[in-house]
């Protein structure tokens, strides 16, 4: 009995886990690439065209070839596009080693989403051959995941907002084992296009629809637990 138990909560700590990357990741997915509209509110917030000289809708023309790229659509990352009245590409070699690098992280995301899928789906499906109190049982652990991933993420945020330069080159230093991610703005276009504030914003944006699907699962967690008491009572 007591091994049972122990079994459906790692079941269900899996599938919390699981379901928590998931919505992590699809909230990335969402904040970079449902609305281009957010990066020329960016561009225009940071005044981009003050030092690229480029007319916005081929710096939009850019962005959205880029971010193709990056999620695996376009193989090469080279744009023709007119810059201070001289067709050339955008992208440098130096750019382009790095966004394969950034390439490789975005397609590890979405990667690791479909994994976390399937651990989702096969963990459930274990926990009803089992038998388990699916009512019960997924809303605990997901709430007390959620609890233990929000301190941490509390904790990052904290250190976001006391140091965002610091936090952006640990990331770096983290992810990226060369120091190919340190752009010149008097020779790199990339980095003028994309200003550290960009980042900050965009990492705002993130975790605001993440914490919205978090809400969004709590409320059913909370409509099973008022559900069960009704059927008990």
């Amino acid at each position: 009995m007591k091994t049972k138990k122990v079994l459906h909560g790692f079941l269900a700590a899996a599938a919390a886990v699981s379901l928590i990357l998931i919505l992590l990741l699809s909230a990335f997915e969402i904040a970079a690439y449902s609305d281009f509209g957010f990066y020329q509110k960016e561009y225009e917030k940071y005044e981009i065209q003050e030092t690229l000289p480029m007319e916005m809708d081929d710096i939009m023309d850019v962005t959205e070839k880029m971010m193709s790229y990056l999620r695996g659509d376009r193989e090469e990352l080279s744009v023709m596009t007119t810059i201070d009245g001289e067709r050339q590409d955008f992208f440098n070699e130096q750019d382009r080693f790095h966004m394969g690098e950034v390439r490789d992280l975005f397609l590890g995301g979405f990667a690791l989403r479909r994994y976390a899928a399937v651990i989702l789906a096969a963990a459930v499906v274990l926990l009803l051959i089992l038998k388990a109190d699916l009512k019960r049982i997924l809303p605990k652990a997901y709430e007390i995941t959620v609890g233990v991933f929000l301190a941490l993420v509390a904790a990052l945020g904290i250190a976001i907002a006391v140091n965002f330069d610091r936090c952006f080159v640990i990331f770096h230093e983290l992810f990226f084992d060369n120091d190919l991610c340190m752009f010149d703005p008097a020779t790199d276009y990339m980095i003028r296009m994309l200003p550290e504030g960009f980042f900050f914003d965009m990492t705002l944006r993130i975790g605001g629809f993440f914490v919205a699907f978090l809400i969004f699962f709590e409320l059913i967690c909370i409509g099973l637990r008022i559900w069960r008491k009704k059927k008990e009572n």
